[in-house]
This record gives C-alpha cells, structure tokens and sequence, in this order.
C-alpha cells in the first residue's frame, strides 16, 4: 500500500494546520506551501477537498487563510485519506460473490489486509503526527550537540 502524493501532501498541509492549531491564526496557502515544499496550485486544490470534507475551515479577508474545522486529535489519518482518496471499507458488489474459490481466497485475504490498514489509520490523529514530529525533532537536536 503506497502513499499517493495527494495524500501525503493532504497530510503534510493538516500537520502543518495542526501545528499552529493552538494561535487560533489561519495560515495562508502560501505559508503552508513554504513551509511544507508544496506546489501553490496543488495546495489549493485540496484544500478545497478538505474543506467539502469537513476537516478544515476557510476565513476570508486579508487575516484570513486556513483552520483545522475540529481539533487535531479528533481528525484521524483514515479521515483525511477517505475525503481525499474515497477510501471504502466495503467490498463491492462484485466481490461478494467471487467467481472462483481462488478468488474467494484472494478476496479474504485482501479484504484482511484493507481492514487492518484502515484500523491503524483509524488509531492516528493529527496530533499524533505532531508528537511524533516533535519527538523526532527532539532526537534529531541531541544527535547534533
């Protein structure tokens, strides 16, 4: 399972909301473009996907910008990867009768290992990724002395 870089860049530009999520100040696309090394253009466009989603919010006017529409640790990774890719728990239609037992078995099998993916994207927020970045910062820094 690869990580599409519409998703990535999804995430990367809801880390960066959640990391300036306590100032209550929107960010500009272009100051999450800098910050995250993500096309302006591109940035834009999912933006506007994640707003349809619910997970953030617009503000018009010259302060205005970007805002995570709910806290960062009740927006998990699965959320923001079903409103950006479409993710489905569900099989469909044409998998609930396989045509073959192999195909059963496949089809057991894959349905296993979507299901497993999905909990664990179930069981990390944003605010997860930014303890994870803050920890990872902390290391890099001891490393360095």
């Amino acid at each position: 399972m690869e990580l599409s870089c519409k998703s990535e860049y999804g995430i990367l530009a809801l880390l960066e909301l959640a990391i300036h999520y306590q100032s209550g100040e929107p960010l500009q696309i272009r100051q999450i473009a800098a910050q995250q090394n993500i096309p302006d253009r591109y940035l834009e466009q999912l933006l506007a996907t994640l707003r349809r989603g619910g997970l953030v919010k617009s503000q018009r006017g010259s302060k205005g910008g970007y805002l995570l529409a709910r806290e960062p640790w009740k927006i998990t990774l699965f959320e923001v990867l079903s409103c950006l890719e479409g993710l489905d728990v569900r099989p469909c239609e044409e998998d609930v009768n396989p045509k073959t037992l192999d195909s059963a078995v496949v089809e057991d099998i894959w349905q296993e290992a979507r299901l497993a993916a999905n909990a664990v994207l179930q069981k990390y927020t944003l605010a997860d990724l930014c303890e994870k970045r803050d920890s990872r910062r902390q290391l890099d820094i001891m490393y360095y002395i």
